[in-house]
């Protein structure tokens, strides 16, 4: 059994933005010369996810406007009172609600690989869900397999 693991850098532009980082998996799967196993994607941020879905302009503004309703930004956040909290040290964000909208879609898909191509379906995608853009990220490719 081998592991291979690498990182992606990856630049958000806006607040909530789905980059498709299919692609960069699929090269990170093809260089580790892993043809049998399992792929992890996760990201080691509290303000973003990994997701698998379609990726349809349309269906991304629903998936936006999902996570805007369920976790308004004008909402108030116990995170965001920095000035009572002195235990956090701010970045001068007001982010409760992105990471309240992190915690609902989670940090990592696993997913199967088989003859050195990962199985997912032509509606298929893997997503980095950014919650609180714009921001430089990373996210973690392991594979584990023969």
């Amino acid at each position: 059994m081998k592991t291979f693991r690498q990182k992606i850098n990856l630049e958000s532009t806006t607040q909530i933005e789905f980059l498709d980082i299919t692609e960069k998996v699929e090269e990170t799967v093809e260089k580790s010369g892993i043809r049998e196993g399992q792929v992890l994607v996760y990201s080691p941020h509290t303000t973003g996810s990994i997701v698998v879905n379609h990726n349809e302009p349309m269906l991304i503004q629903d998936f936006m406007r999902v996570l805007y309703r369920l976790v308004p930004v004008s909402d108030r956040y116990s995170h965001d009172l920095f000035e009572i909290n002195r235990s956090n040290v701010s970045d001068g964000r007001s982010n409760g609600h992105s990471h309240c909208k992190a915690m609902l879609l989670g940090t990592s898909q696993s997913l199967p690989l088989e003859k050195g191509r990962l199985i997912l379906t032509e509606k298929q995608s893997i997503f980095f869900v950014e919650m609180d853009g714009a921001r430089k990220r990373e996210v973690i490719i392991q594979i584990i397999g023969n």
